[in-house]
């Protein structure tokens, strides 16, 4: 399992700090990052978190994969590279 992990479900009015500090009860976080809408600049949803380990990554899908947060549950799991547009 790689590092890096998506995150789904995440409040609207969160915050990159507020993912960070709820993935590090998973272990030490080295980025967080919230995906925002280019054209409004508002937070779509989902973002990335990168984990320092492989197995804290694991820990982080297997702890916090279908728990709420502010609200919404989030959906955590390996991310995938990006595929190509045409």
């Amino acid at each position: 399992m790689g590092k890096k992990l998506y995150v789904g479900g995440i409040p609207y009015t969160s915050t990159e700090d507020d993912l960070r500090e709820h993935f590090s009860s998973a272990g030490s976080v080295e980025s967080a990052a919230i995906i925002t809408d280019k054209f409004s600049g508002r937070s779509r949803g989902f973002g990335f978190v990168e984990m320092s380990s492989d197995d804290e990554a694991k820990k982080a899908v297997e702890t916090l994969n279908g728990t709420e947060f502010g609200g919404r549950t989030l959906v955590v799991n390996e991310a995938r590279p990006r595929e190509e547009r045409e």
